[in-house]
């Protein structure tokens, strides 16, 4: 099939991975994301990378600028990243998943990747 055609928020509720890449092309990528209860993502910065995500189940803490700047998001929200900004999403929940999707423009992870926990995540960041 050609592009992506999905429920999307279906998929990003029944979704348990940390990460896993349910489209890749040319210019873009959609990745659905699970962070478990006081998981975070880790403070990054994409120097050529926009990002967009949108929150699905739970509440999210962005922290942008190293700091800088928090917001809070919940079901429903969305927030752009643009390229060359220090971010990091954390789920501050202590008992609740936090289900979100991200869409990358270009892509950043191999096509199909799958992550089952953040530390699968870091492993292959790794190597």
């Amino acid at each position: 099939m050609t592009g992506f055609v999905g429920h999307i928020e279906k998929l990003t509720v029944k979704n348990k991975k940390f990460r896993q890449v349910l489209f890749t092309g040319r210019h873009i990528q959609l990745v659905v994301m699970t962070l478990q209860p006081k998981e975070e993502i880790g403070n990054e910065m994409h120097e050529n990378v926009d990002q967009f995500f949108r929150v699905e189940e739970g509440k999210a803490k962005f922290v942008l600028n190293n700091g800088k700047e928090e917001q809070a998001v919940g079901d429903g929200g969305a927030v752009i990243v643009p390229a060359g900004t220090w971010h990091n999403v954390i789920n501050p929940s202590p008992s609740k998943p936090l289900k979100l999707y991200t869409i990358y423009t270009p892509p950043q992870h191999p096509d199909g990747t799958i992550h089952k926990t953040k530390a699968d995540a870091q492993a292959a960041e790794h190597h």
